[in-house]
């Protein structure tokens, strides 16, 4: 299919002469006199591109722009004029149109200036068609009433500058909707990055969030940006921001207070436009109670409080996240993607879920590796999905049943209470072994010899 291109000029001569250039270039071409026609001839077969003169009878290219762009943003239109003057381009381009050529016309210029048009709208095409597989990527699995009220919150938030507190129990997905919300955001063509407060050491934080100056201490060999500099103009996200020290709540409210901040070692100020989206699994009205949190931050912070559901209130979605692991699973093994009985769901649908989300995902993708059949029935459903499988020696329950020795017996709960520990925190070490009241180097110690 090719390109279409709608001429519009009042000048006949004009328009005889670019529909025969352009037909002959293999372009679909369409002619109107006057922006009236124009905009009638758009409204019912928008074309994929128009040249347009600036000087006509009635509605003038001006006033035709601006109808065409309000009702059609992503027609690229070119302006043509006789009168070309600095003011008539500042002000064409302002109102969206991609480019201004000058009377008498020059075919080059003309062909030129049409394929320029033609690949960036191709690649805005593009561009959209990515951004709409990554909002779908990054959403929300679900259409359960408390998960439908959770996108309609999403989808009412997303649009505004708003700052956003998302909370909810580890594993539901608050990364997930905090990356939604910028996708859906006007910031969504700058970065979105991620704070883990959690991992990050006391003593490196303001290295992390401000960047430093080479010199600036021991081991600051070289510059270096920080997450608020290398955020810009979009999105930074504290991820678990109840476990950030009062120290760097402090330094954190102050520099969303002022708007301002120095790299470490710096003298030069630097301004904040970014949108913060924070996240908890704690309940930070109590954290204020306790003294482990700042209630100035807090109230800063929760501008848009979004709360995520944990899974056993939203059983119904079940068999929809099954379906969509699977085809992760299969997508990213290269395998034959499999099918789960519904004898199968039942049993996952009855579960808890203590790890919510992400504990479903784990579980699907270790079914979809180890199970060798297609389908994936209940009997291949472990402890503690299957209450009444005695096989599943992986499971705690089977393996104290059948130990004699006290030794072995606490080795083997140690040794799955950390798994499952693990996998509610997603596999990070320093955040299970905080959870658990351990060292991360006691932790890894133990995960070494488990190995």
């Amino acid at each position: 299919m090719f390109p279409s291109i709608l001429i519009v000029d009042d000048e006949r001569s004009i328009l005889q002469s670019l529909d025969g250039l352009l037909s002959d270039e293999g372009f679909e071409v369409m002619t109107a006199s006057n922006g009236y026609e124009a905009l009638k001839i758009i409204d019912a077969e928008p074309p994929d591109l128009v040249l347009l003169d600036i000087w006509m009878p009635g509605i003038d290219g001006i006033e035709t722009l601006k109808e065409i762009k309000k009702d059609n943003p992503y027609i690229h239109v070119i302006i043509i004029t006789g009168h070309g003057t600095i003011e008539t381009a500042v002000k064409a381009t302002k109102l969206g149109a991609f480019d201004l050529i000058e009377k008498p016309l020059s075919i080059d210029k003309v062909i030129v200036t049409i394929n320029n048009a033609l690949n960036f709208r191709r690649l805005e095409e593009e561009n959209r068609y990515l951004r709409k597989k990554t909002i779908e990527k990054h959403s929300l699995t679900g259409n359960s009433p408390p998960i439908v009220a959770v996108k309609k919150q999403i989808n009412i938030a997303a649009p505004t500058d708003s700052w956003i507190l998302i909370t909810g129990e580890n594993g539901t997905g608050k990364e997930l909707v905090a990356r939604t919300i910028h996708q859906l955001s006007p910031r969504s063509d700058h970065p979105l990055i991620d704070v883990n407060c959690a991992a990050i050491p006391e003593e490196a934080i303001e290295s992390e969030l401000f960047g430093h100056e080479k010199g600036a201490f021991t081991g600051a060999t070289t510059n270096k940006r920080g997450k608020f500099e290398l955020a810009g103009s979009g999105t930074i996200f504290f991820d678990e921001i109840g476990d950030m020290s009062l120290t760097t709540q402090a330094k954190i409210l102050r520099v969303l207070q002022e708007k301002q901040f120095q790299r470490v070692g710096g003298t030069r100020i630097l301004d904040v436009n970014v949108r913060v989206i924070a996240a908890s699994n704690k309940d930070l009205e109590k954290e204020i109670e306790k003294g482990n949190f700042r209630e100035e931050l807090y109230y800063r912070l929760n501008v848009i409080p979004i709360e995520v559901p944990p899974l056993r209130n939203r059983g119904e979605d079940i068999p929809l996240l099954v379906e969509t692991f699977l085809d992760e699973c299969a997508k990213q093994n290269r395998s034959k993607r499999k099918q789960m009985t519904q004898e199968a769901l039942s049993l996952l649908s009855r579960y808890s879920w203590p790890g919510n989300v992400r504990e479903l995902k784990n579980l699907i993708e270790r079914l979809g590796i180890m199970v060798e059949k297609d389908v994936i029935d209940d009997s291949d459903m472990p402890r503690p999905y299957n209450p009444d499988c005695g096989g599943d020696l992986t499971s705690i329950e089977s393996q104290l049943y059948l130990l004699e020795d006290l030794k072995d017996a606490q080795k083997a709960f140690e040794r799955e209470f950390i798994q499952r520990k693990l996998v509610q925190y997603n596999n990070n070490v320093s955040k299970t072994a905080k959870a658990i009241g351990v060292k991360p180097s006691y932790l890894h110690k133990k995960l070494k010899d488990m190995s």
